[in-house]
């Protein structure tokens, strides 16, 4: 894909965001037909989102962890996004109902990297990766798109709607990394009180770990890497849940604590 056509179709996404109106998809010229051209847009994407948000770049979500997901979106392998601090919020915080159209919630756990793993290192093993993790964060993602028919649109629109980064909620952080078996740890999320949803983190990809590792690696062949201090959500422990204006929502990890998100109404 040429830059200026890339560049086209990351400014007609940031408009959908500017004017909070969904589109269709990106017309059929900007549509991107590989993975390159979907990060390709992505890349062109994240600094009109944080112009827009007044945010700068923290870190990484991993999303379509699952076979599932992968199934819906037309993938065969996982996919990775942005994470902007203007998205970036604390548990029992409230997200305007007019600011997240999609509300789908995912329960995750996100790793705060303690030193970088650069490029020139690639490929690293989970066991590299791990000695460069300084904690863990109990979390949920908020799931936003900018397209009328959802994940309908396909993967490759989806990635280059930045992997359909909404909001992310922090939850509690760990600095033991043995306090969690990350092979089989069970969460569930609520929603006003009721059970809406069940998981474990061995939907990540068996483990998200597994994940961290995998998004490394594919930062690193994009020539970038990740440093010191970012944040990355691993994907999900449940199957995406909807959730409506009004409702508070809360994920519990158990001994590990809660995470609450509210939406205005």
């Amino acid at each position: 894909m040429q830059p200026s056509a890339a560049a086209e179709a990351a400014e007609i996404l940031a408009q959908a965001r500017r004017s909070g109106l969904n589109i269709d998809g990106l017309p059929s010229n900007l549509q991107p037909q590989t993975l390159d051209d979907a990060y390709q847009i992505q890349n062109a994407l994240i600094p009109l989102i944080e112009e827009l948000s007044n945010g700068r770049r923290l870190g990484y979500k991993g999303g379509a962890t699952a076979e599932a997901p992968q199934k819906l979106l037309g993938l065969d392998h996982p996919f990775l996004g942005v994470l902007v601090s203007s998205y970036m919020l604390k548990s029992g915080d409230t997200i305007p109902a007019a600011a997240c159209k999609a509300k789908l919630l995912e329960v995750e756990f996100a790793f705060r990297m303690a030193e970088d793993l650069p490029p020139a290192a690639a490929p690293y093993d989970v066991g590299g990766v791990l000695a460069a993790v300084g904690s863990f964060i109990t979390s949920i993602e908020v799931v936003d798109l900018r397209y009328t028919g959802g994940m309908a649109a396909g993967g490759l629109q989806v990635i280059a709607d930045n992997s359909a980064a909404g909001f992310w909620l922090a939850g509690a952080e760990f600095e033991d990394l043995d306090a969690v078996d990350f092979e089989d740890f069970p969460v569930t999320l609520h929603i006003n009180g009721k059970l809406a949803a069940e998981g474990n983190s061995a939907n990540v990809l068996g483990n998200p770990l597994n994940s961290l590792t995998w998004l490394a690696n594919t930062l690193c062949q994009q020539g970038s890497g990740l440093k010191a201090g970012e944040i990355i959500t691993a994907g999900s422990c449940i199957a995406p849940t909807p959730a409506q204006a009004g409702d508070e929502a809360v994920a519990d990890f158990g001994e590990l604590g809660k995470v609450t998100v509210r939406f205005g109404t």
